[in-house]
């Protein structure tokens, strides 16, 4: 495939910086950084372009905080500026690097998501023999093993601009040697980059024929017992050679036991939100939390959870049950007695 040059002179003029802007604050106009920004944009974006094209741009330093879900993580939240020149440069090279990207790769991609990953995995549960095997793996702290110079290697396949590429890598480090820091607009794609070659092993080099992704959650349905073992010896051998990665876990069981993927408990004929998911549900009607009971009901749709979760909210907390947004109820308000 021929290599793509030439791109930090499109990727930072004054009208692309302009709408880096837009799309860094998007949903975000409110906030303090924003507003910051905003109020003297011009002359920002202006100083933002000529730092960035003499040379003397350099990266804020992070705002560091834990979160502990689904699991604890440290979060590397960017300066604002910082944000819109990631904004400039993802514009560019995400349809670069999407084209490369396997159909069933599904994280942190437009058109793709949790709600897709968990329909094929069901689909390839029916397409295959329930007596037959899948084969479910996990990369160990995955954001914080990734080599950059292995990263820099897979950019520096599609992209010829070394002073972009520079810029680009910026990003990718946060201090210690190996990793890229979680929170990052642009290390998403990153993790999409780095591990779109263990992809394209598993589909052409084992003949995968059923097999998705989701960061560093895969899958292959419908092999013989026998055929899953062998793989998985080729796998960690791919993945030590040539990543740099190493396992944190893996599941081999029968298609009929089904698989727990992207927030679902998911079989052939039906499919359940997971009971952790239950129970934040419980705790954020408890307290009345609506954003959140919104947030999960969305989880829950197109699954058999969603009828449980709405009867137990019209039942427990009907003034909440009251304030949903149409699109989370299926039926018209009710009184209270005869919900």
């Amino acid at each position: 495939m021929k290599r793509v040059g030439f791109l930090f002179e499109q990727a930072f003029t004054p009208e692309a910086l302009y709408q880096a802007w837009e799309d860094a604050s998007r949903g975000k106009r409110g906030k303090r950084a924003t507003l910051e920004f905003g109020r003297n944009l011009a002359a920002n974006l202006d100083a933002l372009h000529t730092a960035l094209h003499n040379g003397s741009y350099t990266l804020q330093p992070y705002k560091e905080f834990q979160v502990y879900e689904p699991k604890e993580r440290t979060i590397f939240a960017p300066a604002f500026c910082d944000l819109v020149v990631q904004h400039a440069i993802y514009k560019l090279i995400y349809p670069i690097f999407n084209r490369t990207f396997i159909d069933q790769s599904y994280a942190c991609r437009k058109g793709k998501g949790t709600h897709a990953a968990a329909d094929y995995a069901q689909q390839a549960l029916r397409c295959s023999a329930p007596d037959s095997y899948l084969l479910q793996l996990d990369i160990r702290k995955f954001f914080y093993s990734i080599d950059r110079a292995v990263l820099r290697t897979q950019i520096e396949r599609q992209i010829k601009d070394e002073r972009f590429v520079d810029l680009m890598m910026q990003f990718a480090d946060y201090g210690p040697a190996v990793g890229i820091p979680i929170g990052n607009l642009l290390s998403q794609t990153y993790a999409l980059i780095y591990m779109n070659p263990l992809d394209h092993f598993i589909k052409r080099n084992l003949g995968a024929r059923r097999y998705c992704r989701y960061v560093d959650d895969f899958v292959i349905f419908g092999w013989p017992r026998e055929r899953c073992v062998a793989a998985l010896a080729r796998i960690i051998e791919f993945l030590r050679g040539t990543l740099k990665l190493e396992l944190s876990r893996y599941s081999l069981h029968k298609i009929k036991r089904g698989i727990n993927f992207v927030g679902y408990r998911t079989w052939r004929s039906t499919r359940f939100v997971r009971k952790h998911s239950l129970y934040t549900f419980t705790q954020s009607a408890k307290h009345g939390a609506l954003e959140s009971v919104v947030s999960i009901l969305g989880h829950a749709k197109h699954t058999a959870s969603l009828h449980h979760l709405l009867t137990t909210l019209k039942a427990h907390h009907y003034d909440l049950f009251n304030h949903l947004p149409p699109r989370c109820k299926p039926t018209q308000r009710l009184h209270p007695e005869t919900a």
